[in-house]
């Protein structure tokens, strides 16, 4: 099965075969009586954990949009999956700029474990004086004689980086060259000395977030990604993929932030508000039409790679979450003062359910800054999506150690 066909008959047949091969394996493999972690590797290894990745990478070279079948088939079995909102950095951004820029060898030591979640990923990109605009960070990056890196600098807003095993991580390492060169792209162990790993206490009372400070780490050559002075290119790479993760998501309807107000909407005539109704309606519409477009997007991704209309789906889920999380409080009224928990907590992806409206409500406020900002989303749709003059930038040709900071 590693040749795909891209004709509709060639995927019905593809299809009907892997739906099989999953069906098989199951069968030779009962997870009510094998070991969670070792059914996760036995899937993988049976190139059933993506099947557009390569053969001896967990995949079979098959066409993405046959990953559906393949996770139907295990989630109707009941087989437990690689909980992947515990590690979305990892599997959502991290092991496509590996695929692409990784040599075989880091491919084969690092995907495996990364999908099974026996490793986790954080993102070191954002620094405090170079948060949107990331081509002006100033994390160094200096060579050794003998190949090995130093790393100094400190990143900023860096979600799992208390949990994660493994970080990719984008740094300065020409100071010369403009700002979207001199950039080179690294992976780093965050056990590695000199990596220390400090929670930022956000306005939900939560600490989801962390600051990282890079205190002389010392990186082999061998876990670069992409040529030196290159990482601005690879980081392109990350943060398509990013915004798709973010705004591209499948959910079914109702199920993003429109669900809590649709619920309290139709099961609390008492807090209806003749004069909101409108728009809670125009809210409805809008999130199931942006459902719908998250899943053009996905079967756009599944055809090739992610392309800059990620952007559009991010900023409009970011600009309807908050307005939808705010007017949820509007129809609560003075139910809405109340907050649930203040305590300090280290939460992971998992833990953001159950929260009440006013966690929600404020937690979104994140939602326009994280994964790029709505100002660069903005920016992008305009330039690379409707073709528009690009944005006058005073510091374009400049070299960077000259740019004002």
């Amino acid at each position: 099965m590693s040749t795909q066909s891209t004709t509709p008959a060639g995927l019905d047949q593809t299809a009907a075969k892997l739906k099989e091969e999953v069906r098989d394996f199951l069968a030779n493999h009962d997870h009510t009586k094998m070991d969670r972690l070792e059914f996760l590797r036995a899937r993988y290894d049976a190139g059933l954990a993506w099947v557009n990745f390569p053969e001896g990478l967990g995949g079979k070279g098959l066409d993405r949009s046959l990953q559906g079948i393949v996770a139907d088939e295990f989630a109707a079995s009941g087989a437990p999956d690689n909980k992947p909102s515990l590690n979305v950095i990892g599997l959502g951004m991290a092991a496509p700029t590996l695929l692409k820029y990784a040599t075989p060898q880091q491919l084969k030591d690092r995907l495996r474990p990364m999908w099974t979640g026996e490793e986790i990923w954080c993102q070191l990109f954002s620094e405090p004086g170079a948060g949107s605009d990331l081509a002006g960070l100033a994390t160094s990056a200096v060579q050794q004689p003998g190949g090995d890196w130093v790393i100094n600098g400190q990143k900023v807003w860096t979600s799992l980086a208390h949990e994660a095993n493994w970080a990719i991580l984008v740094t300065r390492s020409d100071p010369s060259a403009v700002k979207h060169r001199g950039m080179t792209y690294f992976f780093v162990r965050m056990d590695t000395p000199g990596v220390d790993v400090r929670p930022l206490r956000q306005i939900t009372g939560e600490a989801e977030f962390n600051e990282v400070f890079l205190d002389d780490v010392h990186i082999p050559d061998e876990q670069r990604l992409g040529e030196v002075g290159a990482g601005w290119a690879v980081a392109q790479t990350t943060l398509m993929n990013e915004r798709v993760a973010i705004g591209g998501r499948s959910m079914p309807r109702e199920g993003g932030a429109i669900g809590p107000l649709a619920h309290r909407w139709r099961n609390h005539p008492e807090s209806r508000d003749p004069a909101l109704h409108d728009t809670v309606l125009n809210y409805w519409v809008q999130a199931e039409a942006l459902r719908l477009t998250s899943v053009r997007l996905g079967q756009q991704l599944a055809a090739g790679q992610p392309g800059p209309e990620g952007s559009g789906v991010k900023l409009a889920y970011s600009t309807l979450a908050q307005e939808t999380y705010g007017l949820e409080l509007e129809v609560l009224g003075e139910a809405a003062l109340r907050y649930d928990d203040y305590s300090m907590g280290r939460p992971n992806m998992e833990d953001r359910g159950g929260r009440g409206p006013g966690f929600r409500f404020l937690r979104s406020k994140a939602n326009s800054i994280e994964g790029g900002t709505s100002e660069i989303m903005r920016n992008i749709i305009s330039e690379r999506v409707l073709g528009l003059p690009p944005e006058y930038r005073v510091d374009k040709d400049l070299p960077w150690k000259d740019l004002a900071r």
